[in-house]
């Protein structure tokens, strides 16, 4: 099974795209995020045309989330329990047997803001819902834009963003008690390429000179994780025409186990 993730900002914009990328790439599921379309303005013919089932949620101008996969979706969630938030920023669902998870997580502005505090709290309440997940679950994918570089690796330039938002230590605290539940970061599975990152701001050529960071990620609960067979960052899409600022990540595993 192949699953991938990617935040799209804007699939108004990047629909061909994301049809262009479903074709070529053929994954089984795929979580988009940054939508930002109201429900009603999803394309969600097109994207069945392209053979997809798709669950969705959003709403005007920020956030939103999809789910496209080529089995049916159910037990779709929305919303994190136990938060009252309009933001449009959690899709769940079990396909084959898998339950995926697809997050867009607050960016956080900036450290020490309003929105900083709004993120930790949302963290906090993802941690303990993933947890009830888990004891659902035996075979968990959680994928998105996490909107935090787990560590220096993932950061072109960890000088230039120590203790930045992204990078502070608060928000990798965070993560890494998602992950102490028992999940895998897959990218770090395997050996990777150094300077692999996921987003690159528009401004600065800073795509062409990989000052980035890799902030979206596909982690596996360790029935998964026992299957994994390759998790990559797909850079082409970045190159395109209008891209997004993010691009791509995919993994595979085998669900028979002999991967």
């Amino acid at each position: 099974m192949k699953v991938a993730s990617w935040n799209v900002n804007s699939l108004n914009v990047r629909l061909p795209h994301v049809l262009d990328w479903l074709e070529a790439a053929q994954p089984d599921i795929l979580g988009l995020q940054e939508t930002k379309l109201t429900d009603e303005k999803f394309p969600s013919e097109a994207i069945r045309e392209a053979g997809y089932e798709v669950a969705y949620a959003g709403q005007k101008t920020y956030n939103g989330v999809a789910v496209l996969a080529r089995s049916p979706l159910n037990d779709v969630m929305t919303d994190l329990p136990g938060l009252e938030d309009p933001q449009r920023r959690v899709l769940g669902a079990t396909v084959d047997g898998l339950r995926f998870i697809n997050l867009y997580v607050p960016n956080g502005k900036a450290v020490g803001s309003d929105k900083y505090e709004y993120k930790l709290g949302w963290l906090d309440k993802l941690q303990a819902w993933l947890a009830a997940e888990l004891e659902r679950h035996e075979r968990v994918v959680v994928v998105g834009d996490f909107n935090i570089a787990p560590a220096d690796a993932d950061v072109h330039d960890p000088e230039e963003w120590h203790e930045q938002i992204l990078c502070s230590t608060p928000e990798r605290k965070a993560l890494g008690q998602i992950l102490d539940l028992g999940f895998t970061d897959s990218f770090r599975a395997f050996e990777q390429p150094e300077r692999a990152f996921s987003w690159w701001d528009y401004r600065m050529n800073n795509f062409k000179r990989n000052r980035g960071l890799r902030i979206d990620l596909i982690l596996t609960s360790p029935a998964v994780t026992a299957e994994l067979r390759t998790s990559t960052i797909e850079r082409d899409p970045r190159t395109w025409d209008r891209p997004s600022d993010h691009t791509p990540v995919v993994a595979e595993f085998a669900p028979d186990g002999s991967g």
